[in-house]
């Protein structure tokens, strides 16, 4: 069976998201589902053995979008991050 799915795709580092979107997206899965904590980008800041507030990951991701995980998918009211084949499958059925 094929299913037809309307696509929108966002390159982060031309139009970074808003701190209005990080905050709901937050507040769907949680920070930490979206706060990419293994980013080299982390370890070159020197934070990444730190333990950080939502507001500081906030700000963070704001500064660096390198540190919002990639893929990134949200379906109505759920978000999605990354692009195994699980993940993948569970998009697919959501959007079903």
């Amino acid at each position: 069976m094929q299913n037809d799915f309307e696509v929108t795709e966002r390159d982060y580092f031309k139009e970074p998201l808003s701190e209005a979107e990080i905050r709901e997206m937050a507040a769907l899965v949680g920070i930490d589902q979206i706060f990419a904590r293994r980013s080299p980008s982390l370890k070159q800041m020197g934070l990444a053995s730190q333990d950080l507030s939502e507001d500081e990951m906030v700000n963070l991701m704001l500064q660096e979008p390198k540190l919002v995980r990639r893929p990134l998918i949200r379906v109505g009211d759920r978000v999605f991050t990354g692009g195994s084949s699980s993940v993948l499958d569970s998009v697919v059925a959501a959007a079903s």
